[in-house]
């Protein structure tokens, strides 16, 4: 009987440190997957990125960046926060962006150095027009950006809106230290509101597409866009995509749900993983 007893109470045991193992492997997989750095980290690369297109369909709108503009305490802007040179007589014409060399407080609230040289081989809206913007020592919040990004005019679609393809090889060394992150992506830029104005304030714009890379801890990911990206050039709503679903999977990791919002001109989101939702503000 005692021999019976003590099997039992070693198979309870056994047991019991079995489920306690499960239950510590489990709550360990979950800590790790409420990790949101890589999604913030894709964030922070597709706004930077889109950033670059912005900056250069104003300045090939108008030949000017008066949207990027330093604002007093008292609500009045001062001069355009970049000089814009335009060279259309060599035989690659450029547009070249330069914020100068020290920090630069932009009105979407960010803070830019350095330029963006922006070369095109025909008229800067003709169908067909290949657009390649090129940072030279270029920081956006102390966040240095290199590579290049290729936008191709590709006229107007059914709905009469222009329709840009764009591909970009694009590296952010992190300030501080914080790691480097690598973006290649394709994506379909469709302008649904806004072209046939002077003004660049009344422009919106419709991304699609998809991209990959590693994050700034090294590690791969891949992402697609499964609700079309809303970017609002009005004043106030700049900085972020305002609507749009987003899947970003890291390597060895469950996908993460990058959620924009309804429209809202603000800097959250959501990022669901593993049916769990994590409040997020956007870098």
């Amino acid at each position: 009987m005692k021999t019976r007893q003590l099997t039992l109470g070693l198979t309870l045991l056994a047991i019991v440190g079995s489920a306690i193992f499960s239950s510590c492997r489990k709550r360990d997989k979950e800590e790790v997957d409420k990790d949101t750095s890589s999604a913030s980290d894709q964030s922070l690369a597709s706004t930077t990125v889109n950033d670059m297109t912005s900056i250069s369909d104003e300045a090939g709108k108008s030949y000017a960046i008066s949207s990027f503009r330093t604002e007093n305490t008292d609500g009045l802007l001062n001069a355009p926060c970049a000089s814009v040179t335009v060279d259309t007589l060599s035989a690659v014409r450029t547009i070249t962006v330069n914020f100068g060399s020290t920090n630069c407080s932009c009105l979407d609230g960010r803070e830019r150095r350095g330029s963006l040289v922006i070369s095109f081989t025909g008229r800067y809206r003709d169908s067909l027009t290949v657009i390649t913007i090129t940072p030279q020592n270029y920081f956006v919040d102390d966040n240095q950006v290199t590579g290049s990004k290729t936008i191709t005019n590709k006229g107007h679609n059914a709905a009469h809106h222009l329709v840009y393809d764009i591909s970009a090889n694009i590296q952010i060394i992190k300030a501080n230290g914080g790691g480097t992150i690598s973006w290649q992506s394709n994506r379909q830029r469709e302008w649904i509101t806004g072209e046939s104005t002077p003004s660049w304030s009344d422009d919106i714009y419709s991304i699609t597409g998809s991209a990959s890379g590693t994050n700034a801890s090294g590690n791969t990911f891949t992402s697609v866009i499964t609700s079309p990206l809303i970017r609002n050039m009005a004043a106030g709503c700049r900085r972020h995509f305002t609507q749009g679903v987003l899947e970003h999977t890291p390597a060895g990791k469950a996908t993460r749900y990058i959620d924009y919002g309804n429209g809202a001109c603000d800097n959250k989101a959501t990022v669901t993983i593993n049916g769990n939702v994590y409040a997020v503000t956007l870098p």
